[in-house]
């Protein structure tokens, strides 16, 4: 059984990381323009949305993102600072839902919602286990 009485609608998280070559559309195979990656984006706007509510989950759950719909309408150079907030704007269950936004130095480049949800860890792990040993 989850246990989400330690989150509430407010809680916000935020990510920031550097525009580097290894973040670009051509080195993550989504493009060839050497400027911030979309999925590149897209892990910031998770890594924020995890730390606003991971750290209040109890020992053994955790949450996974399950749902993204964002925009990436502005293009950002390598070297130029990224960030991304994730306010939790909907608690249903044991489903979270995000605003969430990212911009760079000059302007905002993304923004959306994103989902999570929340698991226990030992159960998802007998799953995802019992799914492997079907390939084996």
């Amino acid at each position: 059984m989850v246990d989400v009485a330690g989150l509430r609608v407010g809680l916000k998280g935020s990510a920031e990381l550097v525009v580097g070559e290894e973040h670009t559309a051509p080195k993550v195979g989504s493009g060839r323009v050497h400027v911030l990656a979309t999925p590149v984006m897209i892990n910031l706007i998770e890594a924020a949305a995890l730390a606003a509510v991971e750290h209040l989950l109890p020992p053994g759950q955790q949450s996974l993102g399950t749902h993204l719909d964002v925009r990436h309408f502005a293009a950002t150079p390598v070297g130029m600072r990224v960030s991304a907030e994730a306010e939790l704007i909907k608690i249903d269950g044991r489903l979270l839902t995000f605003r969430v936004v990212a911009a760079d130095a000059i302007e905002p480049i993304g923004d959306g919602t994103h989902e999570r949800v929340v698991v226990t860890l030992e159960r998802f792990d007998q799953r995802a286990q019992k799914k492997a040993a079907q390939i084996r």
